[in-house]
């Protein structure tokens, strides 16, 4: 089989680029198809891989700062040409699904979220972009386009596969489509269990929706000792609102982030998120999680077991959480065990199998006589399209 990959945008380095990851060393032959590709911003992640970026590539800043040229990449992923692929899997958060791939090929979109600046986040993205307030004026309009665009774009893959239940139910509610779960990967033979050191501790991106911000204020009261890693557009506005018990650490390196896992008291994850990959590599090292109860968390955490839930994204709310905390309630190694469901290798052949299952019922005969071939022979759907296709 021939196999394509598609991604979004490879010009950082998160959660959806370790899934990329996962399916290179399932199919390591594959090319990746994406909007842009940017070496640097990825830590060399994908070096050595056959990359294969669109036009974007070659306009100015592209690379690293695509946001403003979002109106051309439906044109820019529609550009690609994958009439020589038997199946191509897309790594969708907004733009890999709308491919436009050929009837006897088999197109399946791991998708890690309906595009969230076309449904219900909209308005909150508007915000975030940062654009000035005549531009922010405009989105709106443009966002109806891409709004139809999108819904349009999701009809084109075969199969879906959601990296959520919480993502399933979105999917269904904008796209009226239904798919199949397979939880993202973690690497969870990387995390050891240590020594509690006495800090509380979180990771993150420090964008509004992440609601560090409630953490802070949480522990601005209580007075106890919390470390934050991590940076963005959201980091200035934090450190106003911080009191001396919270250490912001920056960006740290991969050895230094898991040894902030195993040493910490507990994980705090204030966010909604589609699912939580810190979560669970927190409890890879066998620390409990505090976290809002809502998104893929619910999916992640058992109450009691592995962490606790506060109700709402407030600090009041997180404080009573938290004075509730009791340490001797949790046992590292059984939070490890929960976190093991989630390992790469496990992720690797639930993905391998579905997309083996997808291509032998792609092609499985026709056994009700829609249209016989000349040989009396069943046809198979594959053929079925060629056939009327190429009329």
């Amino acid at each position: 089989m021939r196999v394509a990959l598609v991604h979004d945008y490879l010009n950082q380095y998160g959660g959806a680029e370790r899934v990329l990851e996962a399916f290179c060393e399932i199919w390591p032959e594959a090319p990746i198809f994406t909007l842009v590709y940017n070496k640097k911003r990825t830590g060399g992640a994908f070096e050595g891989r056959r990359i294969k970026p669109s036009f974007l590539q070659k306009i100015p800043l592209a690379k690293s700062f695509h946001r403003p040229f979002m109106p051309l990449m439906p044109m820019a992923i529609e550009s690609f040409d994958f009439s020589k692929y038997d199946i191509v899997i897309s790594d969708s958060a907004s733009f890999a699904k709308g491919v436009i791939t050929r009837p006897n090929t088999l197109h399946i979109c791991y998708c890690h979220t309906p595009t969230r600046y076309c449904w219900d986040d909209c308005h909150r993205y508007i915000k975030e972009f940062g654009y000035p307030s005549f531009i922010t004026k405009v989105i709106p309009f443009f966002l109806n386009y891409l709004r139809v665009w999108d819904e349009a774009a999701a009809q084109r893959p075969d199969k879906f596969i959601a990296n959520s239940n919480f993502v399933a139910r979105r999917i269904e509610k904008y796209y009226g489509l239904s798919s199949e779960v397979i939880h993202p990967p973690v690497k969870c033979d990387l995390f050891r269990i240590a020594e509690d050191a006495g800090f509380f501790f979180i990771v993150a991106r420090f964008l509004s929706y992440k609601r560090v911000d409630v953490a802070i204020r949480a522990f601005n009261a209580l007075g106890w000792p919390l470390k934050i890693a991590g940076n963005g557009p959201e980091l200035n506005r934090l450190k106003k609102i911080a009191g001396p018990n919270i250490e912001f650490l920056g960006l740290v390196s991969d050895d230094k982030l898991r040894d902030l896992y195993g040493r910490c008291r507990a994980f705090i994850f204030p966010q909604e998120e589609d699912f939580g990959i810190t979560a669970v590599e927190a409890m890879a090292a066998g620390r409990p999680v505090i976290a809002y109860r809502a998104g893929g968390a619910l999916e992640i955490i058992k109450e009691g077991a592995s962490g606790l839930f506060f109700d709402e994204q407030t600090p009041e709310s997180l404080i009573k959480a938290l004075k509730n905390f009791n340490d001797e309630n949790f046992k590292p190694e059984i939070i490890r065990q929960e976190a093991l469901a989630f390992d790469k290798e496990i992720f690797k052949q639930k993905i391998k199998q579905f997309v083996e299952r997808s291509w032998e019922e792609y092609n499985r005969p026709v056994r009700f006589p829609i249209c016989p071939s000349d040989s009396g022979e069943p046809l198979s759907i594959k053929s079925l399209f060629i056939r009327n296709f190429s009329d």
